[in-house]
């Protein structure tokens, strides 16, 4: 039997990101958040939801700009401090000795511990409520070269990444498929044509 209750924020597991944003003056900030996700891959935009008192929010809104980071296991600390403490009150950097890593489009800087760094620049705003979702176009993708295989290519399954789900954070773990694995034929078996060593 299933129940039918009021919408919540029920849909898990998400993204735990750290999103550095800069104001107009340069000042830096790092704050954690769950609601982010991909929506469109070519051009290729994301988007991030803000409560306007957060103190990104204000930033965001002076220059346009933020980065996405994701997180590892290393960074699971970071990001629950982020989503914590207010850079209002100290700087998160710092406390958390996160390095600042220079983006190529944007003045915000990402985050040197982070895999992947998305330098974005916000093209609409929707203002739903609680939140103010940024719509932005992701200007480049800065990736840490540890997590190049032998032929270059992305290998994010060395990154330990990490996802939050209903208040928790969890490391990703076993993998179960890949994409198109459900309709993917079985390789036939060649026939021996009678021959046998």
């Amino acid at each position: 039997m299933r129940q039918f209750w009021k919408p919540g924020n029920l849909l898990n597991p998400v993204p735990a990101v750290l999103v550095t944003a800069a104001d107009a003056a340069g000042h830096v900030n790092v704050m954690t958040a769950a609601w982010t996700g991909n929506l469109c891959s070519d051009p290729v935009y994301v988007s991030v939801s803000i409560r306007p008192e957060r103190y990104t929010h204000h930033m965001i809104e002076e220059t346009g700009e933020f980065v996405l980071n994701l997180t590892t296991r290393g960074l699971v600390r970071a990001a629950d401090y982020c989503g914590v403490r207010s850079g209002r009150d100290e700087d998160k950097f710092a406390a958390l000795g996160l390095e600042p890593s220079p983006s190529r489009f944007v003045k915000a800087p990402g985050i040197a511990q982070s895999p992947i760094c998305l330098e974005c620049r916000v093209e609409n705003v929707l203002r739903l409520g609680s939140h103010d979702v940024y719509v932005a176009r992701v200007l480049s993708a800065d990736v840490d070269d540890r997590y190049l295989d032998e032929k270059g290519r992305l290998d994010l399954e060395r990154a330990d990444l990490i996802t939050y789900s209903h208040g928790e954070y969890y490391a990703l773990g076993e993998k179960l498929g890949t994409f198109g694995f459900s309709v993917k034929k079985k390789a036939k078996k060649k026939p021996d044509n009678g021959r046998h060593s």
